[in-house]
């Protein structure tokens, strides 16, 4: 694995992020991810971590939330460039420790039924899946 610096995602970096997210396949027509980043870094149980190079290039993002009962896990991304190096399991372990911080004691995150090779990537990290059934209501 390439060391890889984990900070709280700077405002500046804001652009950087969304287009780590495009090309990795986050973003959606419903989603505004300028807003859910604005969001996530001006909430006081939320952030965003980063992943940083050793030129200081972003290569990497999880955004954490804490509902005062359970941990969320969203926008988690790397370089597809650099994937295989460690950076998604080094956000995640980041994003798990953030989280217990705040106090949660399980983290939940939600990936497509048909995107198999990311589900592979969490059960490599020890997530179980479970069989829910997730229901959402759009404001």
């Amino acid at each position: 694995m390439t060391d890889h610096r984990i900070t709280r995602l700077r405002e500046n970096e804001t652009a950087a992020a969304i287009a780590l997210w495009q090309v990795a396949g986050l973003v959606q027509l419903w989603n505004d991810p300028g807003a859910d980043i604005a969001a996530a870094l001006n909430c006081p149980t939320a952030t965003i971590l980063a992943a940083h190079d050793e030129a200081g290039a972003l290569t990497g993002t999880v955004m954490a939330g804490y509902d005062g009962h359970r941990g969320w896990v969203y926008y988690v991304a790397s370089d597809p460039a650099r994937q295989g190096q460690g950076i998604g399991a080094a956000l995640m372990k980041a994003a798990e420790a953030w989280l217990a911080g705040q106090g949660a004691r399980v983290v939940r995150l939600m990936v497509r039924a048909e995107n198999e090779r990311v589900a592979g990537f969490y059960d490599g990290l020890g997530y179980e899946r479970g069989d829910f059934l997730v229901f959402g209501k759009r404001l």
